[in-house]
Protein backbone atom coordinates (compact mmCIF):
# COMPACT_ATOMS: atom_id res chain seq x y z
CA UNK A 1 0.00 0.00 0.00
CA UNK A 2 1.72 3.66 -1.16
CA UNK A 3 1.75 6.07 1.48
CA UNK A 4 -0.58 8.97 0.50
CA UNK A 5 1.52 11.46 2.75
CA UNK A 6 5.32 10.37 1.35
CA UNK A 7 7.17 12.50 -0.74
CA UNK A 8 8.25 12.31 -4.65
CA UNK A 9 11.58 12.73 -5.90
CA UNK A 10 11.10 14.20 -9.57
CA UNK A 11 14.05 13.60 -11.74
CA UNK A 12 14.97 17.44 -11.46
CA UNK A 13 15.30 17.33 -8.14
CA UNK A 14 11.97 18.59 -7.17
CA UNK A 15 10.66 16.89 -4.10
CA UNK A 16 6.84 17.20 -3.47
CA UNK A 17 6.23 16.70 0.47
CA UNK A 18 2.76 14.50 -0.64
CA UNK A 19 1.09 12.12 -3.63
CA UNK A 20 -1.81 15.29 -3.49
CA UNK A 21 -2.33 17.49 -6.38
CA UNK A 22 -4.19 20.75 -7.30
CA UNK A 23 -5.53 20.01 -10.75
CA UNK A 24 -5.78 23.12 -12.78
CA UNK A 25 -9.11 24.38 -12.80
CA UNK A 26 -11.12 27.09 -14.14
CA UNK A 27 -12.15 29.55 -11.95
CA UNK A 28 -12.59 32.18 -13.83
CA UNK A 29 -11.93 34.69 -10.89
CA UNK A 30 -8.89 36.66 -12.40
CA UNK A 31 -9.52 40.15 -14.15
CA UNK A 32 -9.88 40.63 -17.71
CA UNK A 33 -6.33 41.54 -18.48
CA UNK A 34 -4.69 38.68 -17.22
CA UNK A 35 -3.78 39.88 -14.12
CA UNK A 36 -4.14 37.69 -10.93
CA UNK A 37 -6.81 38.86 -8.70
CA UNK A 38 -7.26 38.76 -4.60
CA UNK A 39 -9.68 36.26 -4.83
CA UNK A 40 -7.33 33.69 -7.18
CA UNK A 41 -4.74 34.48 -5.18
CA UNK A 42 -7.01 33.86 -1.72
CA UNK A 43 -8.91 30.34 -3.60
CA UNK A 44 -4.87 29.19 -4.57
CA UNK A 45 -2.99 29.69 -1.49
CA UNK A 46 -5.62 28.27 0.80
CA UNK A 47 -5.19 24.92 -0.99
CA UNK A 48 -1.22 24.74 -0.11
CA UNK A 49 -2.72 25.73 3.25
CA UNK A 50 -4.54 22.92 2.80
CA UNK A 51 -1.68 20.27 2.04
CA UNK A 52 -1.70 19.86 -1.59
CA UNK A 53 1.94 18.72 -2.33
CA UNK A 54 1.70 20.62 -5.65
CA UNK A 55 -0.30 23.72 -6.52
CA UNK A 56 -1.42 23.98 -9.92
CA UNK A 57 -2.73 27.18 -11.14
CA UNK A 58 -5.76 27.35 -13.40
CA UNK A 59 -4.84 26.73 -17.54
CA UNK A 60 -3.26 30.37 -18.33
CA UNK A 61 -2.77 31.78 -21.69
CA UNK A 62 0.40 32.12 -23.26
CA UNK A 63 -0.69 34.81 -26.03
CA UNK A 64 -3.69 37.20 -25.72
CA UNK A 65 -4.96 35.72 -28.66
CA UNK A 66 -5.63 32.28 -26.67
CA UNK A 67 -7.96 32.89 -24.15
CA UNK A 68 -9.82 30.31 -23.22
CA UNK A 69 -12.71 32.14 -20.86
CA UNK A 70 -13.21 35.20 -18.76
CA UNK A 71 -11.20 35.60 -15.74
CA UNK A 72 -8.75 34.05 -16.98
CA UNK A 73 -5.04 33.82 -15.92
CA UNK A 74 -2.30 35.21 -18.20
CA UNK A 75 1.20 34.27 -18.60
CA UNK A 76 1.69 36.34 -21.53
CA UNK A 77 3.29 39.67 -20.65
CA UNK A 78 6.05 40.18 -18.04
CA UNK A 79 2.84 43.32 -16.85
CA UNK A 80 1.16 40.31 -14.74
CA UNK A 81 4.63 38.89 -13.47
CA UNK A 82 3.79 41.25 -9.71
CA UNK A 83 0.43 38.94 -9.40
CA UNK A 84 2.31 35.55 -9.87
CA UNK A 85 5.18 36.49 -7.86
CA UNK A 86 2.74 37.11 -5.50
CA UNK A 87 1.68 33.86 -6.07
CA UNK A 88 4.20 31.90 -5.70
CA UNK A 89 5.32 33.06 -2.49
CA UNK A 90 2.41 31.95 -0.68
CA UNK A 91 1.97 28.59 -2.21
CA UNK A 92 5.91 27.93 -1.51
CA UNK A 93 5.39 29.56 2.06
CA UNK A 94 3.24 26.43 3.20
CA UNK A 95 5.42 23.75 1.55
CA UNK A 96 4.05 22.80 -1.82
CA UNK A 97 5.56 23.25 -5.43
CA UNK A 98 4.06 26.39 -7.13
CA UNK A 99 3.33 25.10 -10.76
CA UNK A 100 1.69 26.85 -13.20
CA UNK A 101 -0.40 25.22 -16.56
CA UNK A 102 0.67 26.92 -20.04
CA UNK A 103 -2.20 26.85 -22.29
CA UNK A 104 -4.17 28.05 -25.61
CA UNK A 105 -7.29 27.94 -26.51
CA UNK A 106 -6.72 28.03 -29.98
CA UNK A 107 -9.82 27.37 -31.86
CA UNK A 108 -11.68 27.31 -28.15
CA UNK A 109 -10.91 30.92 -28.00
CA UNK A 110 -14.95 32.30 -28.11
CA UNK A 111 -15.21 35.24 -30.53
CA UNK A 112 -16.09 37.87 -28.02
CA UNK A 113 -13.41 37.82 -25.54
CA UNK A 114 -10.43 38.53 -28.16
CA UNK A 115 -12.72 40.28 -31.16
CA UNK A 116 -11.32 38.71 -33.81
CA UNK A 117 -11.27 34.94 -35.44
CA UNK A 118 -9.66 32.55 -32.92
CA UNK A 119 -6.74 30.52 -34.26
CA UNK A 120 -6.40 26.91 -35.23
CA UNK A 121 -3.60 24.67 -37.27
CA UNK A 122 -5.71 24.83 -39.94
CA UNK A 123 -9.25 26.84 -41.39
CA UNK A 124 -11.65 25.11 -39.13
CA UNK A 125 -15.33 25.93 -40.55
CA UNK A 126 -17.03 24.79 -37.65
CA UNK A 127 -15.67 27.18 -35.53
CA UNK A 128 -15.07 29.78 -37.85
CA UNK A 129 -10.95 29.83 -37.05
CA UNK A 130 -8.57 30.44 -39.40
CA UNK A 131 -4.93 28.68 -39.77
CA UNK A 132 -1.90 29.65 -38.43
CA UNK A 133 1.00 30.72 -40.95
CA UNK A 134 4.22 28.74 -40.61
CA UNK A 135 5.21 31.81 -39.02
CA UNK A 136 2.94 31.75 -36.69
CA UNK A 137 3.21 28.48 -35.51
CA UNK A 138 6.86 29.13 -34.65
CA UNK A 139 5.65 32.15 -32.81
CA UNK A 140 3.10 30.41 -30.83
CA UNK A 141 6.00 27.72 -29.88
CA UNK A 142 8.16 30.40 -29.02
CA UNK A 143 5.40 32.06 -26.91
CA UNK A 144 4.64 29.08 -25.12
CA UNK A 145 8.65 28.69 -24.66
CA UNK A 146 9.21 32.70 -23.19
CA UNK A 147 6.27 32.00 -20.93
CA UNK A 148 7.86 29.22 -19.07
CA UNK A 149 10.75 31.73 -18.76
CA UNK A 150 8.97 34.47 -17.28
CA UNK A 151 6.86 31.53 -14.65
CA UNK A 152 10.41 30.86 -13.74
CA UNK A 153 11.33 34.23 -13.04
CA UNK A 154 8.14 34.70 -10.90
CA UNK A 155 9.58 31.70 -8.66
CA UNK A 156 7.33 29.23 -9.86
CA UNK A 157 9.09 25.71 -9.81
CA UNK A 158 7.76 24.82 -12.48
CA UNK A 159 5.33 24.44 -15.95
CA UNK A 160 2.36 22.05 -16.84
CA UNK A 161 2.18 22.14 -20.91
CA UNK A 162 -1.63 21.90 -21.92
CA UNK A 163 -1.75 19.31 -24.15
CA UNK A 164 -5.45 18.20 -23.06
CA UNK A 165 -9.13 18.75 -24.13
CA UNK A 166 -9.19 20.02 -27.48
CA UNK A 167 -6.96 23.03 -27.07
CA UNK A 168 -4.39 23.92 -29.34
CA UNK A 169 -1.89 21.31 -28.76
CA UNK A 170 -4.48 18.92 -29.13
CA UNK A 171 -5.82 20.60 -32.24
CA UNK A 172 -2.34 19.54 -33.61
CA UNK A 173 -2.21 16.28 -32.30
CA UNK A 174 -5.20 15.73 -33.48
CA UNK A 175 -6.06 14.09 -37.33
CA UNK A 176 -9.58 15.34 -37.37
CA UNK A 177 -8.85 18.63 -36.76
CA UNK A 178 -5.24 19.26 -38.20
CA UNK A 179 -5.29 19.47 -42.01
CA UNK A 180 -1.59 20.76 -42.39
CA UNK A 181 0.15 19.65 -45.37
CA UNK A 182 3.87 21.27 -44.27
CA UNK A 183 6.02 19.82 -41.25
CA UNK A 184 3.68 20.42 -38.46
CA UNK A 185 0.65 18.20 -40.12
CA UNK A 186 -0.21 14.61 -41.90
CA UNK A 187 2.12 12.32 -39.45
CA UNK A 188 1.73 11.61 -36.07
CA UNK A 189 5.26 12.73 -35.95
CA UNK A 190 4.77 15.98 -37.49
CA UNK A 191 1.17 16.73 -35.60
CA UNK A 192 3.14 16.20 -32.85
CA UNK A 193 6.36 18.25 -33.10
CA UNK A 194 5.28 21.51 -32.08
CA UNK A 195 4.29 19.84 -28.83
CA UNK A 196 8.10 18.20 -29.06
CA UNK A 197 9.27 21.70 -29.89
CA UNK A 198 7.83 23.33 -26.88
CA UNK A 199 8.89 21.10 -24.67
CA UNK A 200 12.64 20.73 -25.78
CA UNK A 201 12.93 24.70 -25.88
CA UNK A 202 11.50 25.01 -21.84
CA UNK A 203 14.14 22.25 -20.77
CA UNK A 204 16.35 24.20 -22.74
CA UNK A 205 15.82 27.67 -21.69
CA UNK A 206 14.65 27.08 -18.17
CA UNK A 207 17.53 24.12 -17.21
CA UNK A 208 17.39 20.48 -15.57
CA UNK A 209 16.40 21.49 -12.12
CA UNK A 210 12.85 23.09 -13.31
CA UNK A 211 9.94 20.90 -13.14
CA UNK A 212 8.43 20.70 -16.27
CA UNK A 213 5.27 18.17 -17.01
CA UNK A 214 2.74 17.62 -20.22
CA UNK A 215 -1.30 16.87 -19.82
CA UNK A 216 -2.95 15.27 -22.43
CA UNK A 217 -6.32 13.18 -22.79
CA UNK A 218 -6.48 10.32 -24.22
CA UNK A 219 -10.55 10.49 -25.77
CA UNK A 220 -12.15 13.45 -27.88
CA UNK A 221 -11.26 16.13 -29.99
CA UNK A 222 -9.89 13.41 -32.59
CA UNK A 223 -7.49 11.53 -30.07
CA UNK A 224 -6.51 7.93 -30.25
CA UNK A 225 -5.42 6.04 -27.62
CA UNK A 226 -2.64 4.32 -29.17
CA UNK A 227 -1.53 7.58 -30.70
CA UNK A 228 -1.56 9.47 -27.25
CA UNK A 229 0.11 6.34 -25.72
CA UNK A 230 2.67 6.59 -28.62
CA UNK A 231 3.12 10.11 -27.52
CA UNK A 232 3.73 9.79 -23.68
CA UNK A 233 6.26 7.13 -24.03
CA UNK A 234 8.41 9.78 -26.68
CA UNK A 235 8.15 12.33 -24.08
CA UNK A 236 9.39 10.23 -21.40
CA UNK A 237 12.29 8.39 -23.57
CA UNK A 238 13.37 11.71 -24.84
CA UNK A 239 14.33 12.67 -21.40
CA UNK A 240 13.44 16.29 -21.00
CA UNK A 241 9.95 15.82 -18.43
CA UNK A 242 9.00 15.31 -15.01
CA UNK A 243 5.77 14.09 -15.03
CA UNK A 244 3.21 13.30 -17.35
CA UNK A 245 -0.91 14.08 -16.31
CA UNK A 246 -3.45 12.09 -17.91
CA UNK A 247 -7.10 13.53 -17.46
CA UNK A 248 -9.05 10.76 -17.82
CA UNK A 249 -12.41 12.70 -16.68
CA UNK A 250 -13.16 9.66 -14.76
CA UNK A 251 -10.22 7.49 -13.82
CA UNK A 252 -12.09 4.33 -13.37
CA UNK A 253 -13.99 4.19 -17.14
CA UNK A 254 -13.77 1.69 -19.55
CA UNK A 255 -12.22 3.40 -23.32
CA UNK A 256 -15.29 5.14 -25.61
CA UNK A 257 -14.09 3.10 -28.77
CA UNK A 258 -14.94 -0.74 -29.14
CA UNK A 259 -11.80 -1.43 -29.87
CA UNK A 260 -9.97 -0.28 -26.56
CA UNK A 261 -12.64 -1.94 -24.30
CA UNK A 262 -10.38 -4.55 -23.42
CA UNK A 263 -9.20 -2.75 -20.33
CA UNK A 264 -9.51 0.53 -18.13
CA UNK A 265 -8.27 3.69 -19.63
CA UNK A 266 -6.11 3.61 -16.50
CA UNK A 267 -4.43 0.62 -17.31
CA UNK A 268 -4.12 1.44 -21.11
CA UNK A 269 -1.59 3.98 -19.54
CA UNK A 270 -0.29 1.83 -16.47
CA UNK A 271 1.27 -0.27 -19.55
CA UNK A 272 4.01 2.71 -20.47
CA UNK A 273 7.55 2.16 -19.34
CA UNK A 274 7.80 5.27 -17.46
CA UNK A 275 11.47 5.16 -16.43
CA UNK A 276 12.19 7.64 -14.01
CA UNK A 277 9.31 9.90 -14.75
CA UNK A 278 6.26 10.35 -12.46
CA UNK A 279 2.48 10.43 -13.64
CA UNK A 280 -1.04 11.31 -12.23
CA UNK A 281 -4.33 11.19 -13.46
CA UNK A 282 -7.66 13.16 -12.67
CA UNK A 283 -10.89 12.06 -12.87
CA UNK A 284 -13.41 11.63 -10.10
CA UNK A 285 -10.76 10.95 -7.68
CA UNK A 286 -13.34 11.78 -4.91
CA UNK A 287 -12.60 10.23 -1.79
CA UNK A 288 -9.89 8.70 0.42
CA UNK A 289 -10.69 5.48 -0.69
CA UNK A 290 -10.68 6.41 -4.36
CA UNK A 291 -7.28 8.17 -3.94
CA UNK A 292 -5.98 4.83 -2.15
CA UNK A 293 -6.40 2.84 -5.04
CA UNK A 294 -5.01 4.60 -8.07
CA UNK A 295 -2.06 5.24 -6.02
CA UNK A 296 -2.09 0.93 -5.69
CA UNK A 297 -2.41 0.96 -9.02
CA UNK A 298 0.78 2.65 -9.49
CA UNK A 299 0.18 6.25 -10.39
CA UNK A 300 2.56 8.50 -8.47
CA UNK A 301 0.40 11.15 -7.30
CA UNK A 302 -3.26 12.51 -7.50
CA UNK A 303 -4.63 15.48 -9.06
CA UNK A 304 -8.15 16.28 -7.36
CA UNK A 305 -10.63 18.79 -9.01
CA UNK A 306 -14.25 18.89 -7.29
CA UNK A 307 -12.72 17.29 -3.91
CA UNK A 308 -10.59 20.04 -3.87
CA UNK A 309 -13.21 23.15 -4.57
CA UNK A 310 -15.12 21.34 -1.75
CA UNK A 311 -12.20 20.97 1.51
CA UNK A 312 -9.39 23.25 0.79
CA UNK A 313 -7.82 20.63 3.15
CA UNK A 314 -8.71 17.80 1.04
CA UNK A 315 -5.28 15.84 1.39
CA UNK A 316 -4.90 16.44 5.11
CA UNK A 317 -8.24 15.20 5.70
CA UNK A 318 -7.58 11.95 3.93
CA UNK A 319 -4.09 11.80 5.65
CA UNK A 320 -5.70 11.73 8.86
CA UNK A 321 -8.93 9.97 8.36
CA UNK A 322 -8.08 6.68 5.70
CA UNK A 323 -12.06 6.40 5.13
CA UNK A 324 -12.54 10.30 4.83
CA UNK A 325 -15.09 11.42 2.59
CA UNK A 326 -16.43 14.55 1.29
CA UNK A 327 -19.41 17.15 1.99
CA UNK A 328 -22.33 15.84 -0.42
CA UNK A 329 -23.28 18.48 -3.41
CA UNK A 330 -25.46 20.51 -3.40
CA UNK A 331 -23.17 22.57 -0.66
CA UNK A 332 -24.55 25.93 0.00
CA UNK A 333 -22.54 29.34 -1.01
CA UNK A 334 -21.73 29.81 2.21
CA UNK A 335 -19.72 26.65 2.51
CA UNK A 336 -18.32 27.30 -1.12
CA UNK A 337 -16.92 30.82 0.36
CA UNK A 338 -15.84 29.59 4.09
CA UNK A 339 -13.55 27.13 1.60
CA UNK A 340 -11.75 30.09 -0.16
CA UNK A 341 -14.32 30.57 -3.06
CA UNK A 342 -14.78 33.84 -4.69
CA UNK A 343 -18.69 34.93 -5.96
CA UNK A 344 -16.86 34.27 -9.70
CA UNK A 345 -16.69 30.72 -9.23
CA UNK A 346 -19.71 30.08 -6.96
CA UNK A 347 -20.91 31.82 -9.88
CA UNK A 348 -19.31 29.64 -12.75
CA UNK A 349 -20.10 26.44 -10.46
CA UNK A 350 -23.97 27.18 -10.28
CA UNK A 351 -23.65 25.91 -14.29
CA UNK A 352 -22.38 22.41 -13.22
CA UNK A 353 -25.49 20.11 -12.36
CA UNK A 354 -26.54 19.94 -8.15
CA UNK A 355 -23.42 21.44 -7.35
CA UNK A 356 -24.50 24.89 -5.77
CA UNK A 357 -27.69 24.69 -3.47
Amino acid sequence: MINANSKIIFPCGAIMKNRFMLAPLTNQQSLENGQLSNDELKWLTMRAEGQFGLVMTCASHVQEIGKGFPGQLGIFSDNLNEGHIKLTTNIKEHGSLAVIQLHHAGMRTPFELIHQKPVCPSDNEETNARGLTLEEVKQLRDDFITAAIRAKKCGYNGVEVHGAHGYILTQFLSSEINKRTDEYGGSLLNRSRLLFEIVDGIREKCGKDFLLGVRLSPERFGMDIEEVKSVCQRLINAGNIDFLDISLWDSFKIPYEEKYQNITLLEHFNNLYFKKVKWTVAGKISNAVDVQKILDSGVDFVSIGTSAILHHNFPKLVIENPAFNPITIPVSEEHLKKEGLGKKFIEYLKRWPDFVK
